[in-house]
């Protein structure tokens, strides 16, 4: 079926306006085929209009990008992604001696590890991931190695630069050059804000309230510790070419080869479960999440950054991939509502919705309270009158700037023993979903929300 862009470009525009994000770059590629729009500013202050051109920040999907650089030296022989990290990075240590002997780099992909993020500040220097790796020496484990998933935000992918930077004796960002963007004909994708070309460049916002609008964002760019696992900057047309790479067996949309088909095909197969499996997925593979779609495979990867957004996802089935890129938000109920829009206008399976709330389920509410969080993420869950509930403690600094209470309470509907959903009144956020787990010792251990795994502290 052929996409409508006509009745999308319009639909995009009044969901643009409902949800107060400046602008988005949207991409199809359906068998081969590529269509862009775009439509917004880069900018409210200088209302500059975004184009298919426009770059901007991918956030976490950088990650797919390493995961395929480090594919490569698995197709090199020169590293398994099965044998530990202290074999290609000697005296490689954290504070759990088996921990540092054992995890690999499938866990580090998978995001398995359970390595703290006590990296602390290893500087703006190209030496920043070497830095990162020498001050985990003393990082605790947030859960045992290979125990759960629990997203990796920056240093499980600064680890995996690590072993590609002593190998190519070059860093990281010199790496995704030479080993990726160059070889894809990747001009406009790069990992260095510095050699962003500002006029095309996409300015991150940030939305306190509707009636005040989008504001642009204070921090303009992530901390370079940030680089291997978030610091990608692209278009959607190159967005789309790695795309390309994943439905065509690791090859570009030239025809040349990037990374070997069985890369590709273990990239997608391998594969861990996810403790909340509804907001993005059921599975983490490698440098990818497993979304299950009313039954179909499709592999997604997301990324955000303090005002700006990025989505992809791949349909190998329909030999599809729709990618969006924004400077607002992030909003899950509008890029569902964008790309179902897609979706339809292709014949294609459509996101399901959220699960709705089981009422006939009689959990012991006991098992469920506590304290969990980690540094920087606190969560406590409590019984009352029958009913869960979940205050989520923010920064003061940070709540004072969001305008918001340093506490904020949301009531938790089971889905099932483990799944519930977190609904919210307020208009900027929509309805989220928390898994509360593993009851090893009668009471629940961890609290995953975002892909992010917190253990119970009391």
């Amino acid at each position: 079926m052929t996409l409508d862009v006509p009745r999308i470009r319009a639909r995009v525009a009044e969901l643009l306006a409902e949800y107060a994000i400046p602008s988005a770059a949207i991409g199809v590629l359906q068998d081969g085929e590529l269509t862009e729009l775009a439509l917004g500013v880069k900018n409210v202050e200088t209302r500059e209009p975004a184009t298919t051109d426009t770059v901007y920040q991918c956030g976490s999907m950088t990650k797919t990008w390493t995961a395929l650089a480090f594919m490569q030296l698995v197709d090199e022989g020169k590293v398994d992604l099965d044998e530990p990290v202290r074999t290609y990075l000697p005296g490689f240590a954290v504070a759990d001696p088996e921990a540092g002997a054992k995890v690999t780099p499938r866990h580090l992909l998978y995001h398995t590890n359970g390595i703290e993020e006590a990296y602390g500040d290893p500087g703006e220097g190209d030496d920043v991931c070497a830095r990162m790796v020498e001050n985990i020496a003393d990082a605790p484990q947030v859960f045992p190695l290979g125990h759960t998933h629990g997203y990796s935000a920056a240093l499980g992918y600064a680890i995996l630069a690590r072993i590609l930077e002593v190998h190519d004796g070059a860093c990281w960002d010199d790496i995704m050059q030479h080993r990726l963007f160059e070889p894809m004909g990747l001009t406009s994708t790069n990992s260095r804000h510095e050699q962003v070309d500002e006029a095309r460049a996409a300015t991150g916002h940030l939305i306190r309230s509707l009636d005040e609008g989008p504001i642009v964002t204070p921090v303009r760019y992530l901390p370079r510790a940030f680089g291997p696992g978030g610091n990608i900057t692209s278009t959607s047309r190159e967005v789309l070419a790695t795309a390309h790479l994943l439905l065509n067996d690791g090859t570009a949309p030239s025809g040349k080869r990037i990374v070997s088909a069985e890369s590709v095909r273990e990239m997608l197969r391998s594969r861990v479960p996810v403790p909340d499996p509804h907001m993005f997925g059921p599975a983490w593979a490698l440098g990818l999440i497993v979304c299950d779609w009313r039954g179909e495979t499709v592999y997604a990867t997301d990324g955000s950054t303090i005002g700006q957004n990025a989505r992809l996802r791949l349909l190998p089935d329909a030999n599809t991939a729709i990618t969006m890129l924004t400077n607002g938000g992030p909003r899950e109920s509008f890029y569902r509502k964008v790309f179902n829009e897609i979706l339809t206008d292709l014949g294609a399976v459509t996101i399901p919705d959220l699960p709705a709330p089981d009422a006939t389920l009689n959990l012991d509410l006991s098992r469920y309270e506590g304290v969990y969080g980690r540094p920087g993420a606190r969560y406590e869950v409590s019984a009352e009158s029958g009913k869960l509930y979940l205050t989520l403690v923010l920064d003061p600094m940070q709540a004072e700037f969001l305008q918001k209470p340093d506490r904020i309470r949301y009531e938790l509907l089971p889905v099932s023993e483990t799944h519930f959903l977190m609904p919210s009144t307020d208009p900027l956020e929509d309805t989220q979903t928390v898994a509360i787990y593993d009851f090893t010792n009668g009471t629940a251990q961890y609290l995953h929300t975002n892909c992010r795994v917190n253990p119970r502290q009391r």
